[in-house]
C-alpha cells in the first residue's frame, strides 16, 4: 500500500509520514551546521540509515544532494505526479498500448496526459508500423488515439494470413496495415505455367477512419470502386466479410463480359486461346462456383510452418503446376522423418486443405545415370522397390507394436540404387549429408513420356526421396495415395513425379515477407493443419 500511495501521489502511509518527518529533521540539522571540507565517510556522518534505505526503495531512487534536488521544497520527487509532464509522456509512450487504459484510471492527471497525441503516435508506429505523417490527421479531426483505438487495436485480430472458404478452391488472403488503412489482399499465383514469376494480388476490402465515430469498411470487389461493406469477427481465428452493395460487382455487359474480364485476370488469356476442351470446362466451372461468393466470405486463419535447423530446406509457401487446373499454392512443412505438402488453393479433384504430397525423408533415392533416367520403366522399377520396402517396414513395425504394446522406432532404411547396391547409405547418413553440408548436384532429366506443364525445369538436382501423391476423381471421389519421386533442385524449387499419372509438378517458393503469420507453437500449427483438412473432408 505504501508503494502504491507514494507512486500514485494519493497520499503517504503513516509509516511514510513518520520516515519523512525524521528525514526533514536530519536535513534541518545538517543545514544549520557550518560547511566543512570533511569527507562524509571520514567524519562518520552522511551515512544512510535503515529507514532511509526503505524510503529510497519506495521512491525508486536515492535522495540527491540539496544542490541538485528538484520538486517542491528542494527535495527529490516522491511521486510520479511530481515528474515533469514531458517526462511522463516519454514514459507512458514506451508502454504497450493495451496497458494505457488501465493507467488512465489511476487519476485525472494520468488521464489528461494520456490525451497527448505523441503517446499514441509512438504506439501506432512501434506496434503496427504506421510510418505516415499522422499529424495530417488533425485536418480531418481524427487523432492518433482514434487511429490506435478505433482502427488498429480494434481490428488487430484479423491481421495475418487467412484461407477463404470457397469450396474446393480455397485461397490466400493477407491482411496488413498499409499506411492509415487495413487492407485485405488476395494473393493469386502467376499465370500458368510461369511458376517462377512473382505472385499477383488484388484488394478485397479495406478499413479506414473517415470520422471519429467508428472505422469504415469498404468492399473493393468489382470494377466500380470502393463501396459499403461489413466485417464480423465470428470467433477466434475466424471472421467474415459481407458486401452491402453487390450491384457494384455487376458489369453492364452482363455475365458474358464478367466472365471475359475474370478470365483475363485469372488466366491472362481468352477462352479462344485455350484449345483443350477439358481445361475450358474446368475454367468455366470455377468461374460459376466462385462468383457465388462475391457478396459474403468466411476466412479461417492459417500459419506459416515453423522451421528448425534439421529441415531439408526452409519450409513455407510454394506455387506449383497442376496440369489443366493451372498453378496452385502449396504449404511445405516438416514433421520429423516426413515432409508434407498441404494445398492452400485447390481444385475439384484435390480440394484446398488436402495433403497433396508426402515425402519420406528416411528413404532417399539414388537415381540412375542420365541415360537410364530417360527410361520411365527404370525409374518406375526403383520407386516400386522402395514402396515394397516401406510396406514391409510398416508391417514389421505394426507387429512389434502389437507384441510389445508400445511404439517401436522404425529401423533406418537403405536407399535403393538404380544399378543395385552400389552407393547404398543409411537414411540417417543421407539426412546428415543434406543437412551438414550442401550435397553435390547431379544431372536430372524427366523420363520419356512424363508430361510437364513447364519445360523450363532445372537440369540438375541435389537429392531425391521416395514419396506419395494424392490423386482422386472429380469431386474428390475415390482418393488414393500413389508412389512418386520428390526431387529437390535448390533452396527455392522442388518437383514431384507422379508415376500413376506420368506427370511432373514443379514448385517455386513464394518470396513474400508475410507479417503476423508465425505459429505461436508447433502444436498450434499442427492443429491448424487438422482443422483446414477436416473442413474440406
Amino acid at each position: 500500500m505504501a508503494v502504491c500511495a507514494r507512486l500514485c501521489g494519493v497520499g503517504p502511509a503513516r509509516g511514510c509520514r513518520r520516515r519523512g518527518a525524521a528525514r526533514e529533521q536530519r536535513r534541518g540539522a545538517a543545514d544549520s551546521e557550518p560547511d566543512t571540507d570533511t569527507d562524509p565517510e571520514e567524519a562518520g556522518g552522511g551515512g544512510v540509515t535503515e529507514d532511509d534505505e526503505v524510503a529510497e526503495r519506495i521512491e525508486g531512487r536515492r535522495p540527491l544532494p540539496p544542490s541538485v534536488e528538484s520538486g517542491p521544497a528542494g527535495r527529490a520527487p516522491l511521486s510520479l505526479l511530481e515528474l515533469p509532464p514531458e517526462l511522463l509522456v516519454q514514459i507512458f509512450g514506451s508502454l504497450p498500448g493495451t496497458d494505457l487504459p488501465s493507467l488512465a484510471r489511476v487519476c485525472t492527471t494520468f488521464r489528461r496526459i494520456l490525451r497527448t497525441d505523441t503517446i499514441w503516435r509512438r504506439r501506432c508506429r512501434e506496434e503496427y508500423g504506421v510510418c505516415e505523417n499522422l499529424r495530417k490527421l488533425e485536418i480531418t479531426g481524427v487523432s492518433c488515439r482514434d487511429v490506435y483505438a478505433k482502427l488498429l487495436h480494434r481490428y488487430r485480430h484479423i491481421l495475418g494470413l487467412w484461407q477463404p472458404d470457397i469450396g474446393p478452391y480455397g485461397g490466400l488472403l493477407n491482411v496488413v496495415v498499409d499506411g492509415l488503412f487495413i487492407i485485405g489482399w488476395m494473393y493469386l499465383p502467376p499465370h500458368d505455367p510461369h511458376v517462377d514469376d512473382p505472385m499477383r494480388f488484388k484488394p478485397l476490402f479495406r478499413i479506414h477512419l473517415m470520422e471519429r465515430k467508428c472505422a469504415t469498411v469498404e468492399c473493393m470487389y468489382g470494377h466500380k470502386g470502393p463501396h459499403n461493406g461489413h466485417i464480423q469477427i465470428v470467433k477466434k481465428d475466424e471472421f467474415s466479410t459481407k458486401c452491402n452493395q453487390t450491384d457494384h460487382h455487376r458489369m453492364s455487359g452482363g455475365r458474358q463480359e464478367e466472365f471475359r474480364t475474370w478470365l483475363r485476370e485469372e488466366w491472362g488469356r481468352t477462352l479462344e486461346d485455350i484449345f483443350h476442351e477439358h481445361m475450358q470446362e474446368l475454367i468455366l466451372m470455377k468461374f460459376i462456383y466462385t462468383s457465388q461468393y462475391d457478396n459474403c466470405l468466411t476466412y479461417r486463419r492459417i500459419y506459416l510452418p515453423p522451421s528448425s535447423p534439421e529441415d531439408l530446406i526452409q519450409p513455407g509457401l510454394f506455387k506449383g503446376t497442376y496440369g489443366s487446373h493451372g498453378l496452385e499454392i502449396v504449404m511445405l512443412s516438416f514433421h520429423g522423418k516426413k515432409a508434407k505438402g498441404t494445398k492452400i488453393t485447390g481444385d475439384p479433384n484435390i480440394p484446398a486443405g488436402q495433403q497433396t504430397v508426402e515425402i519420406d525423408l528416411a528413404h532417399p533415392l539414388q537415381l540412375p545415370d542420365i541415360e537410364n533416367l530417360r527410361d520411365f520403366s527404370e525409374l518406375s522399377r526403383i520407386v516400386l522397390e522402395v514402396q515394397e520396402q516401406v510396406r514391409r517396414e510398416e508391417q514389421e513395425q505394426q507387429q512389434e507394436e502389437e507384441e510389445h504394446s508400445q511404439p517401436a522406432a522404425s529401423q533406418p532404411a537403405s536407399p535403393l540404387g538404380g544399378e543395385g547396391a552400389e552407393g547404398e547409405e543409411t537414411a540417417a547418413g543421407a539426412e546428415g549429408t543434406t543437412q551438414d553440408k550442401a550435397p553435390a548436384s547431379q544431372p536430372f532429366v524427366l523420363p520419356m513420356g512424363v508430361i510437364s506443364r513447364n519445360e523450363d525445369y532445372p537440369r540438375t538436382c541435389r537429392i531425391c526421396f521416395y514419396g506419395t501423391g494424392l490423386i482422386a476423381g472429380h469431386g474428390f471421389t475415390s482418393p488414393e495415395r500413389t508412389p512418386g519421386v520428390f526431387v529437390l533442385f535448390d533452396d527455392d524449387r522442388f518437383g514431384f513425379i507422379w508415376l500413376e499419372l506420368k506427370s511432373f509438378s514443379l514448385y517455386s517458393r513464394i518470396k513474400v515477407p508475410f507479417q503476423n503469420a508465425q505459429a505461436p507453437s508447433r502444436e498450434a500449427f499442427d492443429e491448424m493443419l487438422k482443422n483446414i483438412q477436416s473442413l474440406v473432408t
